[in-house]
């Protein structure tokens, strides 16, 4: 098993890259967030996940152990194979895969393209206690979900002509003490408040 390649970057694309290494060249494919990291002509090391299936022998690069950690958790789950899970990892930063997970954000991981509402829901049931680490805390977690409800509603709250910045303090507060209120509950209790 290829754990690591060290060696030149012989070709680069945002999506594969050709590592030479003492003369033989891998194709090795990457993410965006790896492909930005390589220069052409450069050495590099990149960690590698290999993928031996009946047709082929795939190699698969990164920068770092936590993209490597994280490709290997996104293909675990049934449904999501390495291109899908190049294309999470071209998309989003580690940080907003874990957080899109642990919040349940089932349309954060579909704007990924090829990712379907099924495949996005099987995606969080299956990581949700794996990610945990990829996030950096566990308040950014309930603050990403309390401005979402809270974008949310006021938003519908101008649909209905209640203008933004009479409806924001008041929303605040009630977030505030209760913090796992739902979009429908908050545009009601700001209503009652107004």
């Amino acid at each position: 098993m290829i754990f690591s390649l060290q060696g030149t970057v012989q070709e680069l694309t945002p999506t594969y890259a050709v590592i030479n290494v003492q003369g033989v060249g891998y194709y090795v494919g990457i993410s965006i967030m790896t492909s930005q990291t390589l220069l052409l002509n450069q050495e590099t090391t990149l960690f590698i996940q290999q993928i031996i299936r009946e047709d082929a022998h795939l190699l698969f690069g990164f920068n770092t152990r936590s993209e490597k950690e994280m490709f290997n958790l996104l293909i675990s789950v049934n449904g999501v194979g390495a291109v899908s899970a190049l294309i999470l990892l071209s998309t989003f930063s580690l940080n907003e895969i874990a957080s899109g997970v642990l919040s349940g954000n089932s349309a954060l991981i579909q704007k990924a393209k090829g990712i379907g509402a099924k495949t996005a829901e099987r995606i969080i049931v299956d990581l949700k206690d794996k990610v945990q680490k990829f996030n950096t805390s566990e308040e950014n977690i309930s603050t990403f979900v309390n401005n979402k409800i809270k974008e949310e509603s006021l938003s519908a709250l101008e649909v209905l002509g209640i203008p933004k910045r009479m409806s924001e303090k008041i929303a605040d507060k009630i977030i505030k003490q209760n913090p796992s209120i739902s979009v429908e509950e908050l545009v009601k209790q700001i209503l009652k408040n107004i």
